[in-house]
């Protein structure tokens, strides 16, 4: 007897992923032990027209990726947004708002948005610390957060 197949339910495209628990202070990383390698990316992960891509290093070991695309979606229109990767044992750490902060100042963009999940929690706070402010608009699905390069 065959077993059924099972389905994702409707209503939720892709699964809610688990919350991360921030690291203890001593396990927390300092500023100057991230350091960001900048590579090709793929066409849709930084490689594109526009795109940028880095790897991310705590000090010797690799920690994720963060590229940065440039799109044209609403309700923004064409811009420049940014994604981060963390690995799972990275997290937590303030690996990404480190992250995030070195490949704003590295860009060749002055404005960048971040869209992410209203319940990430953790991509928020770590994009908020780097300097990146919540400009979500109230009939937004996605929290959006916009970095702008101080002169």
């Amino acid at each position: 007897m065959r077993k059924p197949v099972r389905r994702r339910q409707a209503g939720r495209a892709t699964p809610k992923p688990r919350p991360v628990t921030p690291a203890p202070p001593e396990e927390r990383v300092s500023p100057g032990d991230v350091r960001l390698v900048r590579g090709k990316g793929g066409p849709e992960t930084g490689g594109g027209p526009g795109g940028e891509a880095w790897a991310i290093f705590n000090k010797t070991s690799r920690a994720g990726r963060m590229y940065i695309n440039w799109i044209d979606e609403p309700p923004i229109g064409p811009h420049a947004s940014i994604q981060i990767y963390l690995n799972r044992q990275s997290q937590g750490r303030g690996i990404g708002s480190i992250a995030y902060r070195l490949a704003s100042e590295e860009s060749q963009y002055d404005t960048i948005y971040a869209h992410m999940r209203k319940s990430n929690e953790a991509s928020k706070r770590a994009a908020a610390a780097a300097g990146y402010e919540d400009v979500t608009p109230p009939d937004q699905s996605q929290c959006l957060m916009r970095w702008v390069r101080q002169r």
